[in-house]
């Protein structure tokens, strides 16, 4: 498989896990129904494994020894956070859960944009 097409995989997957990711702040600071915490816990795990085996390669392939522990950090800390938003939303704490999910979000977006900037206009 040529490595460039792999890449370019591995950077729209994370884009459109990221983008799943983002878009789940509104199930995640209301009061859920007590089935739903877990449900949405395991989808949480689900989408932080498919980002981890994609960010994985693309750093694995970074040129420059650099860039590939500025994103090595930049993932490190983004799985920090979504380990502790895991750990919130085992709590069932609405307002741990946002503050969580706040600095999550945050340190996703600095990772895409490190990983896909965009493009020239």
């Amino acid at each position: 498989m040529d490595q460039g097409m792999e890449l370019k995989g591995c950077v729209c997957r994370i884009k459109s896990s990221a983008a799943e990711l983002l878009s789940m702040e509104e199930d995640l600071v209301t009061d859920l129904d007590d089935g739903l915490w877990d449900l949405v816990r395991r989808d949480l795990q689900l989408k932080a494994t498919f980002l981890y085996v994609d960010l994985s390669r693309v750093i694995s392939r970074c040129e420059g020894k650099e860039r590939r522990k500025a994103l090595t950090l930049l993932a490190n800390e983004f799985f920090d956070f979504m380990d502790e938003l895991g750990d919130a939303v085992a709590t069932r704490s609405i307002s741990v859960v946002k503050a969580c999910y706040g600095d999550a979000a945050r340190a996703l977006r600095e990772v895409v944009a490190a990983v896909a900037p965009p493009a020239a206009v």
